[in-house]
C-alpha cells in the first residue's frame, strides 16, 4: 500500500499517479486488481450510487459505510475518503469526523478548499490529507470552469501554495490547463487533475463516467473507456430471455 510519503515521492521521480473513484466492495477489489495508485471514496457516490443532484445531500452515516466496504474490498491499496459536506466546518468537527473514517480503513481524507484552521489542526494531529482546489463541487453556486479571471486564477494559485505544507497532495477539479501546469511546476506536492490539464501529477477519474456505467452525459474533462452500461442492458436482457424461454 503506497504510504503519503510514496505518494510524494513520485513527484520527484516523475512518476504519473493513478486514482480512480470507488464506493463498494466489488469496483474497489477491480480497481485494485487492475493496479490502480489510489482509490477516492468520494462524496460522488450521492449522484453515482444514490441518484442525489447533489452531494450535500449525504452526511458522514453514508461515508463510513461506504468507505469501510470498499477498504475491505482494496485492502492493499490506498484508500482517500471525502470529508462530507459540512463534516469539516471547523477543526475540532473535522478531525473527529477524519479520524472516524480512518478509523475504518481509510489511508487519509480529502477536504475542498481551505476551511478556516482545519488543515492546520489535523495536520498538528498527524491526519493526513488530500486538498481539493479549483472547482468545490460542495460549495459551488455553478459548475462552470474555475480560474479563468485573473483573480480565480490567482486565488487558487495562492490556495494552493497554502495547502502545499499541509497536504500530502492536491486534486485540481476543472480549470485550465496553464493554470493546472503553473500550480503543479510551482508546489513540490503531487497535483491530481479532474479537469485540469495533462500536465498535473496524477489524474483521478469517477469511476461510473470511466467504465460508461450510466446513459447520462459526462463532464466535458472525463473519458469513457468502455461502454458497461450497454453491455449490462444487454446482459439483463440475455437472462430475462432466458427466464421467459424457461431455459
Amino acid at each position: 500500500m503506497l504510504t503519503p510519503e510514496d505518494i510524494k515521492a513520485k513527484k520527484s521521480k516523475h512518476e504519473m499517479i493513478s486514482m480512480i473513484t470507488a464506493y463498494d466492495f466489488a469496483f474497489a477489489n477491480i480497481a485494485e486488481a487492475a493496479g490502480i495508485d489510489q482509490i477516492l471514496v468520494g462524496d460522488s457516490l450521492a449522484n453515482t450510487m444514490l441518484g442525489y443532484k447533489s452531494t450535500r445531500e449525504i452526511g458522514m452515516t453514508e461515508m463510513l459505510i461506504f468507505t469501510a466496504a470498499v477498504c475491505r474490498g482494496a485492502p492493499n491499496t490506498h484508500v482517500v475518503a471525502d470529508m462530507p459536506y459540512l463534516s469539516d466546518k471547523d477543526p475540532q468537527t473535522a478531525y473527529d469526523n477524519a479520524r472516524r473514517l480512518m478509523d475504518v480503513g481509510a489511508s487519509s481524507v480529502k477536504i475542498e478548499g481551505t476551511p478556516a484552521g482545519v488543515l492546520e489542526f489535523l495536520h498538528e494531529k498527524g491526519i493526513p490529507v488530500c486538498g481539493h482546489l479549483g472547482l468545490l463541487p460542495q460549495t459551488a453556486e455553478n459548475f462552470k470552469q474555475k480560474g479563468r479571471t485573473e483573480e480565480e486564477a490567482r486565488a487558487i494559485e495562492e490556495a494552493a501554495k497554502f495547502v502545499e505544507g499541509l497536504c500530502f497532495e492536491t486534486v485540481l477539479e476543472h480549470i485550465p490547463e496553464e493554470l493546472g501546469k503553473k500550480i503543479t511546476d510551482e508546489i513540490s506536492i503531487p497535483t491530481i487533475g479532474i479537469g485540469g490539464g495533462k500536465f498535473t501529477d496524477g489524474h483521478v477519474l469517477v469511476m461510473h463516467d470511466a467504465l460508461g456505467m450510466h446513459p447520462n452525459k459526462i463532464p466535458p474533462f472525463a473519458t469513457k473507456f468502455v461502454d458497461m452500461y450497454s453491455v449490462g442492458v444487454q446482459g439483463v436482457k440475455k437472462y430475462i430471455e432466458s427466464v421467459k424461454a424457461r431455459a
